[in-house]
């Protein structure tokens, strides 16, 4: 994925300033910086859910700057959002039947959903279960797996590990570096810099909308400039 001189505004507030941002095949890029940088507003843009009034977002080579959601999740992407924004008064299951309606063929879609109750036997232990009575773990496994329902080969991950308990947060970013081993590239958006810089192959600091800085975790880590963007807002 490549991302060009993106620009997205709400009113006159213009959250995401000409940024710049590769996420290479099979590879994690960690998005950085504090609360209000840009980092969730450049995620929507490129799940079609905002329109940049500027830039490019191009996907496995195709421009898909002003595709629409639906068109984005064909096209191989998928979003795990912040907060997770499972359907609580449906059960794990009725979730995943929702998620898998865009694979079109119902077998295909019973097929994705039984591999990935075998994967996450959490979630096959409690298939009837309500979603909103999960831990906010098992949560964030329901949230992973109705992204995974649609096969993408770009997952687009926003705080995983916002309200977990550290051994919860463990266990979600080695399904992350699994996702990774598979071949599924990752755009990881994490408060938590110094875990996101443990798994990133590259990362990207925001500060104000803006690139503040980029480059290999090993540089980025301990860097008065990603210092600096987390307390800068």
């Amino acid at each position: 994925m490549d991302i060009a001189a993106l620009d997205v505004r709400y009113g006159p507030v213009r959250a995401v300033r000409g940024v710049d941002l590769v996420v290479p095949q099979g590879g994690i890029t960690a998005l950085l910086g504090a609360n209000g940088a840009g980092k969730t507003s450049t995620v929507m843009a490129i799940a079609g859910v905002v329109t940049p009034v500027a830039g490019t977002v191009a996907i496995f080579g195709r421009n898909l700057t002003n595709a629409t959601p639906d068109a984005i999740v064909r096209a191989g992407v998928a979003i795990c959002p912040e907060g997770r924004r499972i359907f609580a008064s449906l059960t794990v299951e009725e979730n995943l039947i929702l998620a898998g309606s865009a694979a079109g063929n119902p077998e295909t879609a019973a097929t994705r959903r039984a591999a990935l109750m075998e994967r996450f036997p959490i979630l096959g232990e409690r298939r009837k279960q309500l979603a909103g009575l999960l831990s906010g773990g098992e949560q964030q496994m329901l949230a992973v797996a109705r992204a995974l329902m649609s096969e993408p080969q770009l997952l687009l991950m926003d705080e995983p590990s916002l309200g977990l308990a550290p051994q919860m947060v463990d266990t979600v970013f080695g399904i992350i570096e699994g996702l990774r081993a598979e071949g599924i590239s990752i755009l990881l958006v994490e408060q938590n810099a110094a875990l996101a810089l443990e798994v990133a192959d590259h990362a990207v600091v925001l500060a104000n909308g803006a690139v503040a800085a980029s480059g290999a975790p090993g540089d980025l880590a301990g860097n008065d400039i990603l210092k600096s963007a987390y307390l800068a807002a």
